[in-house]
């Protein structure tokens, strides 16, 4: 692999006034160059294009009607460059050397197609109260990360298919299992290098009956893929026995 490669990051934002500007500069703050930065704003009603304007040729600015994260992810695969494509949601956050590790991954696995990291949940100041009470459960511990944390090639993308636009919450969970089923090459950093910003209007939080339809109808996708695939292996090898 040449090094360095062009790294496209990917904010998507909806209404991100209170947070864009700390998840911007934790990219602006890393350590790898050369970086492209693509915010892609769904719909936005408060000051969120302000706030990008004041980056100036830093940032490459994208809006649509709202239409949802996974549409606005899609969005900007589609207006990428790099050969490597990052997501960073716009109220959390990267640790500096987020994008260095990763690549340092693959750089030694040139076969790597995905990478992703632990991260690390932090509470706003005005929900203490709720981090002291889960202080002992494991969303206070590090855990695999889903879109923050994901480090992919481009060209993945072209093999795997687009996030599934009609999943609210999950969709970045439903692609990296359909990505795993397509046999793609992942490695998962156990060092937690995003933090995730717990608030009041965590999409979670506002769309948890939604989150948990769309995780039973995540789980049933998966089942089938899986049940299809093993179905077809006898009738691919007796293919293969009538042909020698």
């Amino acid at each position: 692999m040449k090094d360095p490669v062009l790294i496209s990051c990917i904010v998507p934002v909806y209404n991100g006034e209170r947070y864009l500007s700390e998840a911007l500069d934790s990219i602006i703050a890393q350590t790898y160059r050369p970086l492209e930065i693509i915010v892609v704003d769904d719909g936005s009603t408060d000051e969120t294009p302000h706030i990008v304007a004041r980056y100036g040729q830093q940032i490459s600015y994208l809006r649509q009607s709202n239409q949802g994260p996974a549409a606005a992810r899609n969005r900007g695969v589609d207006s990428a460059h790099g050969e490597f494509i990052a997501f960073l949601d716009a109220d959390d956050l990267w640790h500096k050397e987020k994008l260095a590790r990763q690549m340092a991954c693959f750089k030694v696995r040139p076969e790597l197609e995905l990478c992703i990291t632990h991260i690390k949940n932090f509470w706003v100041p005005e929900l203490k109260h709720e981090q002291e009470q889960l202080k002992n459960s494991p969303l206070a511990k590090e855990q695999p990360g889903p879109s923050q944390t994901i480090l992919a090639r481009h060209t993945l993308f072209n093999r795997v298919g687009k996030f599934d636009e009609t999943i609210l919450h999950r969709d970045t969970m439903e692609w990296i299992l359909r990505s795993q089923d397509l046999g793609a090459t992942c490695e998962i950093l156990s060092k937690a290098l995003v933090y995730r910003r717990i608030h009041d209007n965590n999409l979670s939080r506002r769309r948890s009956t939604i989150d948990r339809r769309d995780l039973l109808d995540i789980v049933k996708s998966v089942l089938i893929r899986r049940r299809e695939t093993v179905d077809h292996e006898p009738m691919t090898s007796a293919i293969k026995n009538d042909l020698t």
